[in-house]
């Protein structure tokens, strides 16, 4: 499952990283709990969140690599919003989530940030994502514009900044299925954006 690693950051850029080898990645009964792990190690001896998120990316992308179980986790798309989510880890106190995420064709999410950093490695389809900006002014404090859009394939991480903003649509013909993993989200930080109205109320 070869692909391409991005970051998107607050000011609605986004760069390709470097990524890592497939083939140095391999490991034997590479399993979710181990990830688990990993990434909480990663983040204890980490400076700040952000600065982790190139090996955090590489954590995801040899879990998604290694486990056929993580990548058969999701479930069919609801049929009326066109979404479902499975919580692929849920204990009590843990700060992170853990979930994949299938949207049907055409579905869109609202634009959005998470309030905390997210990786998100797409395991089937296509999934266009668009980023924004901010860009106040006196009469609409919460004014954004998008500042532009990739389409990500199936091997492709993404990983977006706590103040990065985004939407995504799923495209072509069949449903895109994520792996995601944020971190602990600042519900005081995380809104949801109108671009029209010039309004962000919190998610």
């Amino acid at each position: 499952m070869k692909g391409k690693d991005w970051l998107v950051t607050g000011d609605g850029q986004h760069q390709a990283c470097k990524s890592v080898r497939a083939w140095d990645l391999l490991r034997d009964n590479y399993r979710l709990y181990r990830f688990l792990t990993e990434v909480e190690d990663v983040l204890n001896n980490a400076e700040d969140e952000t600065s982790c998120l190139p090996e955090i990316r590489m954590l995801v992308r040899r879990l998604i690599l290694n486990s056929y179980w993580v990548r058969s986790q999701f479930l069919a798309p609801d049929a009326k919003t066109g979404a479902s989510v499975l919580l692929m880890y849920d204990e009590l106190g843990f700060p992170l989530t853990v979930q994949t995420v299938t949207f049907a064709p055409g579905t869109k999410s609202t634009i959005h940030n998470h309030g905390t950093w997210g990786v998100v490695a797409v395991l089937k389809g296509e999934e266009k994502n668009t980023f924004w900006q901010r860009t106040p002014t006196p009469e609409f404090p919460d004014k954004i514009e998008a500042t532009g859009e990739i389409t990500l394939s199936a091997g492709d991480i993404i990983s977006l900044t706590p103040d990065a903003i985004h939407s995504v649509q799923s495209v072509g013909d069949e449903p895109t299925v994520t792996f995601n993993i944020y971190g602990e989200t600042d519900p005081k930080q995380r809104f949801e954006f109108d671009a029209v109205k010039h309004i962000a109320k919190k998610f």
